[in-house]
């Protein structure tokens, strides 16, 4: 009986994606290794391997590449031939992060290293289009830098203020002023890239940042809160990006109320933690103009900015108590620009978190943020979020591959 070639296909790019989703996610691995986690035999490998290495997706470390490439070979079988791993130069993965006045874009090769990085400034009253139109620019400055051009790229991710509605991708307001507001941002940059185009809100971008190369490495269950203009927090739960739930509204711990009988906020609630610990109701508190005024008192010790950020810091362990009784995170990072006050707010965070969460969830390690403010760890994990899309990426990469007729499935 003749074989069905249409199934043989099918199965070997079922097979070829089971291999590279592997690589990906585990990093290096020896063939017999690579069949055991995904149920395949070794000729099997061996086959799809060839094709994967002939279209330039895998590549294979032997030698002294294997500790050149800084991969423990310690308790490997001597008898193993070298290691495969996904070929960091088969693509780029980017990312652009849009503030009110400035948008900023990263690029990475498929094993995160950096290949370019830069910002751009815009004027705060500028239309989404325009802004559309800089941040490409800005991307096409960045992969010119790395050599590269469009057509290395496997996806895009874009950081914007406010919440995604998961069912319409459209925008929802936030901030006054906020130009992406009503506008499906992956639609009107899917016009221009013919790669996927993710979209996140910045808050969550800057938590998949620093929980990839931030202080959140080493962890699997983090939350990220972000204290700046507004208050904003990200979750990862075992490694993955929690998006917002049913319609992509949730994470906005600033609108938590800090006080029921606090004043009226505009989102309708009384007493929101943003009344109390956002950097404007601080600045508002103390009659300060920015944020470098009131560090430079905090460094002097003024006794009234002391207390107004200790009460800020308390009003935000109370609430991430509660955060804690209900999600359990392993780890807090708090990030922003009154996170740059560093222990006068952070300790009286853990000081009321340890006096208010429950027993079992009151060890939550509360430290700060890492990586740079704002934009620019927005965009570096709008780009870690690529590469954290591992179906869509190896699909990507497949399709960039010329992977030759095989018999072997």
């Amino acid at each position: 009986m003749a074989k069905d070639t249409g199934s043989l296909r099918a199965l070997r790019r079922t097979n070829s994606e089971r291999l590279l989703s592997a690589l990906m996610e585990h990093g290096a691995l020896h063939r017999a290794e690579l069949a055991r986690i995904c149920g395949v035999s070794r000729t099997t490998v061996s086959t799809i391997v060839a094709d994967l290495v002939m279209g330039g997706v895998v590549m294979e470390v032997v030698g002294d590449q294997v500790a050149e490439a800084g991969i423990d070979a310690s308790e490997v079988d001597g008898r193993a031939r070298g290691f495969l791993q996904a070929n960091p130069a088969a693509g780029a993965a980017a990312g652009l992060d849009f503030t009110l006045e400035r948008v900023w874009g990263h690029v990475t090769d498929l094993s995160g290293t950096t290949l370019a990085s830069d910002g751009a400034t815009v004027a705060r009253d500028t239309p989404w289009q325009e802004r559309l139109t800089t941040g490409l620019a800005l991307l096409d400055e960045l992969l010119s830098k790395a050599a590269l051009d469009r057509d290395a790229l496997v996806g895009v991710a874009i950081g914007v203020p406010g919440p995604i509605d998961l069912q319409s991708g459209v925008v929802g307001p936030s901030l006054p002023g906020q130009a992406w507001a009503g506008v499906n941002v992956s639609a009107e940059f899917g016009r221009h890239l013919a790669v996927p185009v993710l979209v996140g809100n910045n808050t969550r971008l800057e938590a998949v940042a620093e929980f990839t190369w931030g202080a959140g490495k080493g962890a699997r269950d983090v939350l990220y809160l972000g204290l700046s203009t507004g208050i904003g927090s990200g979750l990862l739960v075992d490694g993955n990006l929690h998006h917002g739930g049913a319609r992509g509204g949730g994470g906005e711990v600033g609108h938590i109320s800090a006080d029921p009988a606090g004043a009226p906020c505009p989102c309708g609630n009384r007493g929101c933690l943003v009344q109390y610990a956002s950097l404007n109701a601080v600045l508002k508190a103390l009659s300060f103009g920015d944020i470098d005024e009131l560090l430079a008192a905090a460094e002097a010790g003024d006794d009234d900015t002391v207390r107004v950020l200790r009460e800020a810091g308390e009003h935000t362990g109370r609430v991430l108590a509660n955060i804690c009784n209900l999600l359990n995170p392993e780890r807090i990072i708090v990030g922003g620009e009154l996170a740059r006050a560093g222990d006068l707010v952070l300790e009286p965070i853990r000081a009321t978190l340890r006096r208010s969460a429950m027993a079992l969830t009151r060890d939550a390690d509360v430290v700060a943020a890492e990586l740079d403010l704002g934009a620019r760890a927005g965009a570096s994990g709008a780009a870690a979020l690529v590469l954290r899309q591992t179906d869509q990426l190896v699909a990507a990469l497949l399709a960039g591959a010329e992977l030759k007729s095989n018999e072997a499935v």
